[in-house]
């Protein structure tokens, strides 16, 4: 197919505008990504539009989307009844420092495991990455037993402590340093720098996708963990937000529009957490798929 240019009166090719074969695959990923979209967002709507529903409301069908009277009574429940602000500060103060230690420390293994040479190096790595194929069922009595004779039983130490250290913190940044060149260490190496100040000034930088990653999976983990606060808190000012929300349901029956109303408050951290983290996390892809 040809069109006559205007200025030399030449006949020049032209693309057709509707090629069905071309964009058919084009049209299907649209179409899956439209629905995975839809089937995520759903259930954020629809528990944040119950939050503002009666309890009588909240289950009616069909489903009204937006009510006719928003009630602010959940969120009151919520913040009055139960101290929440305290079980929000505690929730915080895990999340954020157990999340700057497994970067910390993981980014010190995953240097180490990637760029140091030392007899037994991958052999040593290996037996870290068994670590985790083995259940926590399995060792959460033997945590329990030394988390007690420790003393740290009812402390926030019990769970820093047992969370500091991350198996699959270390595998993902040692990955991700493995692709950039030795050849930076070795220059910096030769204009004297020592081991560390490689690893904080020329290393971790170019590490920021794969740290912005485990920022994200660490904080969104340890937020959300339940059974780790139930086992190793007993006194309730040390408790968190996910303990808090379990208060609600009782042998029969449950406060589902408190319940709701709490976890509206509670995954506010969370989106701000991936917001900031989201364009080094866009960046990482992106390379990751032009390198492929």
């Amino acid at each position: 197919m040809t069109r006559t240019d205007k200025n030399t009166g030449t006949k020049v090719p032209v693309e057709e505008r509707f090629n069905l074969p071309r964009l058919l695959p084009k049209a299907l990923v649209i179409i899956v990504c439209v629905i995975i979209a839809y089937i995520m967002v759903v259930p954020f709507v629809w528990m944040v539009s119950a939050s503002f529903k009666l309890n009588t409301e909240i289950f009616s069908y069909p489903i009204r989307w937006i009510p006719e009277k928003f009630h602010f009574d959940h969120y009151d429940t919520v913040l009055t009844e139960i101290p929440f602000p305290v079980y929000f500060f505690n929730s915080t103060k895990l999340a954020l420092v157990i999340t700057l230690l497994q970067l910390f420390t993981c980014s010190l293994a995953a240097y180490s495991f990637s760029k140091l040479r030392f007899p037994g190096r991958d052999k040593i790595f290996l037996v870290y990455l068994a670590t985790m194929m083995i259940p926590w069922h399995a060792i959460m009595i033997p945590q329990f037993i030394i988390v007690k004779g420790l003393g740290m039983y009812n402390t926030h130490w019990s769970l820093i402590a047992l969370q500091a250290f991350s198996a699959f913190g270390v595998f993902l940044l040692r990955q991700n340093m493995i692709s950039i060149p030795n050849s930076l260490s070795e220059a910096a190496r030769i204009d004297g720098c020592s081991t560390f100040r490689i690893y904080w000034n020329i290393i971790l930088p170019l590490t920021k996708t794969g740290l912005a990653t485990l920022s994200v999976l660490t904080f969104n983990g340890i937020w959300n963990d339940y059974m780790g606060p139930m086992i190793y808190l007993d006194s309730d000012r040390l408790r968190t937000i996910q303990i808090a929300l379990a208060g609600f349901r009782e042998q029969y029956s449950a406060n589902y529009g408190a319940i709701l109303a709490g976890t509206v408050i509670s995954i506010i951290p969370i989106i701000v957490v991936y917001v900031c983290a989201q364009k080094y996390i866009v960046e990482g892809i992106a390379y990751a798929g032009l390198k492929g």
